[in-house]
């Protein structure tokens, strides 16, 4: 039987220490995503708490920014490295983790 995987976006340690001592000024982010294109409203939120443009992610992450803007509206197609370039420059990382089973809304719904 096959076990169902939510992913989580967290900033890393430096992020969380560094925003709790208000020295950055972007809010703690740990929300799950279950579709490309909630994962790719996660990336939007991120991008846009840092001030960035699709622009400037891209050439942190090292992408063009017609990339960034296939991530953000749930292209399926991204590849697991891309996304990942992506998540580090916005320091970022997966988590992988039970799935929850909670009857609440869908994140979606939520925004």
């Amino acid at each position: 039987m096959a076990h169902k995987q939510s992913i989580c976006a967290i900033p890393d340690i430096a992020s969380l220490s560094d925003t709790a001592h208000n020295t950055v000024g972007v809010n703690i982010m740990a929300d799950l995503a279950r579709t490309p294109k909630q994962i790719g409203n996660l990336v939007r939120r991120a991008r846009k708490m840092r001030r960035l443009t699709q622009s400037e992610l891209g050439a942190m992450a090292g992408l063009r920014q017609e990339t960034i803007s296939l991530i953000e509206t749930g292209n399926p197609a991204t590849k697991l490295e891309t996304m990942l370039a992506v998540l580090a420059a916005l320091d970022l990382e997966f988590r992988i983790m039970p799935r929850s089973k909670g009857g609440g809304a869908d994140i979606e719904d939520i925004f």
